[in-house]
């Protein structure tokens, strides 16, 4: 049961200059969303971070925007938000995979991305996972996001050089 288990959780880092986060948000489930923006707000301001808001159409927009953002304006970090639930079609993993699959693309460009995009067979499971005061999985793609910014600006200018040695 899951309940039961014990998980670790890493202390969010502290920054020394302002970090800026971007929220992607495919608001297609309202109330489960709101609670997955609420959680990475939280988590964000626990940090000092500062927080911009965009919504898209669905999941499969999340990428894409991510992605235009990366190249035209000025974030630290992004983080990815959304609830899909199984239906009864293939749609479902269409859509998870691919939007997943398109996050981490960006995420192995360089990108600093928390994928908070739930994953869910039914509204139940969406609603815990959201929750703030439950799993708060807004929170933990905000801290995730966070924790690759830190590790960003901590590698930052350092490089492993190419060619010989003297």
């Amino acid at each position: 049961m899951a309940s039961s288990e014990t998980h670790q959780v890493l202390p969010l880092p502290t920054f020394d200059r302002a970090v800026r986060l971007l929220v992607v948000v495919a608001p297609y489930y309202k109330d489960v969303t709101d609670d997955l923006v609420a959680g990475a707000r939280a988590v964000a301001a626990q940090a000092g971070a500062e927080v911009e808001v965009i919504e898209v159409p669905g999941a499969l927009e999340v990428p894409t925007a991510i992605a235009i953002a990366e190249r035209m304006a000025k974030y630290d970090g992004y983080v990815a938000l959304g609830c899909v639930i199984r239906g009864e079609t293939t749609h479902y993993d269409t859509v998870c995979n691919d939007s997943s699959r398109g996050i981490m693309l960006l995420g192995l460009q360089g990108a600093c991305i928390g994928n908070g995009i739930l994953t869910v067979e039914n509204m139940a499971q969406a609603a815990v996972r959201a929750d703030p005061a439950g799993q708060n999985k807004g929170g933990g793609a905000a801290a995730a996001a966070l924790h690759l910014i830190a590790l960003s600006r901590n590698w930052a200018g350092q490089t492993k050089g190419i060619g010989f040695r003297a």
